[in-house]
Formats: C-alpha cells, sequence, structure tokens
C-alpha cells in the first residue's frame, strides 16, 4: 500500500467495508436459516461465518463512529449509564 490518500477517502473506504461486512453477514444468517433442516454442520459453519462478519462491521463502526450505539447490548455499562473514564 503505497498509496496515500486524504482523511475522507479513507473514510469511505471504512465505511465501504462495513457495509460489505453488513452484507456478507445477512447472506451467511440466511444461508445459515436455510441449511439448519438439511445440513446441521453448514448449518452452524455459515453461523459462525455470519458471526466472524458482524465483529468486523462492529469494529469499523467503532471506527466510523466511535461510542456510537451499541446494537448488540454488550456495553457492560448498560443503557443509558455513562461510563466515567
Amino acid at each position: 500500500m503505497t498509496e496515500v490518500v486524504d482523511a475522507d477517502e479513507l473514510l469511505r473506504r471504512i465505511r465501504r467495508g462495513r457495509d460489505r461486512a453488513a452484507e456478507e453477514e445477512r447472506a451467511w444468517q440466511e444461508r445459515a436459516r436455510s441449511l439448519t433442516a438439511t445440513d446441521p454442520d453448514g448449518a452452524r459453519e455459515a453461523a459462525v461465518r455470519a458471526l466472524a462478519f458482524e465483529a468486523v462491521q462492529r469494529a469499523l463502526e467503532e471506527i466510523v463512529d466511535p461510542g456510537g450505539a451499541d446494537p448488540g447490548g454488550t456495553s457492560p455499562t448498560g443503557p443509558g449509564v455513562k461510563q466515567v473514564t
């Protein structure tokens, strides 16, 4: 990576990556649902892949919007509680 990019371009690339991860997460979740009855092992693998894309999406979202909403509710402080650092 020798290409120099400005902050706006970097943010655009991160957002594209985040959006792509969201698309892949949805696709793997759908695949897991469709395989549940016929191929439990395949469904499990698809579910794991969906979780991996979800993790990528959340990490990129934190870069784009630091401290933003916690859609999964995994914040240790809970909703409505301000964390003091």
